[in-house]
């Protein structure tokens, strides 16, 4: 067990700046890509309120409440006379839109980037077939208009990935089954990181649209079977594209 100062983030959370209402989501930020990178391990104890407050230059409400953040994604637990301590893995809401961001940020593994597209090939398969079956006017227009910003903006930009993951949210949504609709923000924020990621040191090697327009094409004409996949096609061509991005940087 380690008890850690965090006087290495002190520069990271200078950089993150912010007014006193935005301080502790930086705090947060700060601890958390910490805490996701290994810099603290399960089980290491972070410094007590005031001593971290002192080191971070910040007001100790604030600290306090930057690990409430990071206590409600399951990163950390608070305990009376045993302090703040780091949770194991499995207990990470790993998830949790910020929580993706911070494992991007800390450089992901490839088994978490393969885990990540194993969760979208179960989910987003299947609802591909359900959007098909129970098709919405509403979210088919929704779709299309994702698709052609999708087009006009390209992946490369924040706008053009803003359509993208509102595509994917716009399938998930017409299934009709809200249960599956909660996962939207994750599968959504995982969209978002991994083309990110497997475009941060060179060009996409290829053109995505078609495989998207598949699908939407297999949904729009209430054709389950292929909508799937279609759907199918799309997660693991995505697949690849990481992998080969892995591959360039190495």
């Amino acid at each position: 067990m380690r008890k850690k100062t965090g006087k290495a983030m002190d520069g990271d959370l200078a950089r993150d700046g912010g007014s006193s209402s935005r301080i502790h989501g930086s705090i947060a930020r700060t601890l958390g890509v910490a805490i996701v990178s290994g810099q603290y391990a399960p089980g290491d104890i972070l410094n007590n309120e005031i001593d971290a407050s002192e080191q971070l230059k910040v007001s100790r409400s604030a600290y306090r409440e930057a690990i409430r953040i990071l206590a409600a994604k399951g990163l950390v637990e608070s305990r009376p006379k045993t302090g703040t301590r780091v949770s194991p893995r499995h207990r990470w809401s790993l998830l949790d839109p910020e929580v993706l961001a911070w494992l991007f940020e800390s450089e992901p593994t490839e088994d978490f980037l393969k885990g990540l597209f194993e969760l979208r090939m179960i989910v987003e398969p299947a609802a591909a077939a359900l959007a098909a079956e129970r098709r919405d006017d509403a979210l088919l227009e929704r779709m299309r208009k994702a698709l052609i910003q999708m087009e006009h903006e390209t992946l490369a930009t924040e706008a053009g990935q803003a359509a993208d993951r509102d595509f994917h949210d716009a399938v998930l949504e017409a299934t009709g089954n809200a249960p599956l609709f909660t996962l939207s923000s994750g599968i959504g924020a995982a969209v978002r990181w991994t083309t990110i990621f497997k475009q941060r040191k060179r060009e996409l090697p290829r053109d995505p649209m078609p495989d998207h327009w598949k699908v939407f094409d297999a949904i729009a004409a209430g054709r389950p079977d292929q909508a799937r996949l279609a759907m199918e096609r799309l997660v693991g061509l995505a697949l690849e594209d990481t992998r080969a991005s892995l591959a360039h940087q190495d």
